[in-house]
């Protein structure tokens, strides 16, 4: 049961092998509160409560952020991202895969739209991020993990719901494919957060300063991700 407060604060609660307690607004807007093992619903709450004016100030963001989403449609001259960029849509009554990336275009088979399965579409894209993701972030995790001093167990990408990434206690790295549609600045930023959970399972201000010395820059990617999430979507 998600616990909440008189206020109307709601918030769901995970508990893990942690130091502290940290509070994070996940992407779309639920209120989550990674709590240590040790701590029970009443100390939680009172966390909660001592942070109620960050909470509110936050949630209103977040949904000033995402009153932008975009909402793209399936036809010709539509913008899709990648790496950053926009790429037109064309769509082609003959290609051998589902959707393709050449000449500066997105190549969807026109079947997959003349048919209204506006499902398949948007799994042709994913398919393509997933691939893209797997080979382009395996190389950045392989780059960066070295400078933050870690060995991961392995990495995938994948469907991740609310979160852009994640990191096991065993180590191994999972990332969302809409990271793919980032700019790679902000990607590397989202490689080495996650990379610096393994020594860090909390956002301590050891975790930042190990973030720091990799990327100074990465309050500024944080920011953009901040500020342009909603709109890494197909």
């Amino acid at each position: 049961m998600t616990p909440s407060l008189d206020e109307g604060i709601v918030y769901e609660v995970i508990r893990s092998p942690r130091a502290t307690a940290d509070i994070v607004i996940e992407r779309d807007g639920s209120l989550v509160v990674r709590a240590p093992e040790w701590a029970d619903d009443a100390q939680i709450a009172a966390i909660v409560a001592s942070r109620q004016y960050w909470i509110y100030r936050s949630l209103a963001e977040w949904r000033d952020l995402n009153a932008t989403g975009v909402l793209r449609e399936y036809k010709n001259g539509e913008g899709f991202l990648y790496l950053g960029r926009a790429y037109r849509l064309l769509l082609v009554a003959d290609q051998d895969e589902p959707l393709q990336l050449k000449n500066g275009r997105f190549t969807l088979r026109r079947d997959l739209v003349d048919h209204g399965e506006i499902a398949a579409a948007k799994s042709a894209f994913r398919d393509f991020y997933i691939a893209k993701g797997t080979e382009r972030l395996r190389g950045r995790v392989g780059y960066f993990a070295p400078k933050v001093g870690i060995e991961p167990a392995g990495i995938e990408v994948k469907e991740l719901g609310h979160r852009w990434a994640s990191c096991a206690a065993s180590g191994k790295l999972a990332f969302h494919w809409k990271c793919m549609m980032a700019p790679q600045t902000v990607i590397d930023y989202i490689v080495v957060h996650e990379l610096c959970h393994v020594h860090h399972r909390d956002h301590t201000d050891a975790f930042w300063n190990e973030v720091d010395k990799v990327l100074p820059d990465f309050a500024e990617r944080k920011e953009w991700l901040r500020k342009n999430g909603a709109g890494l979507d197909v």
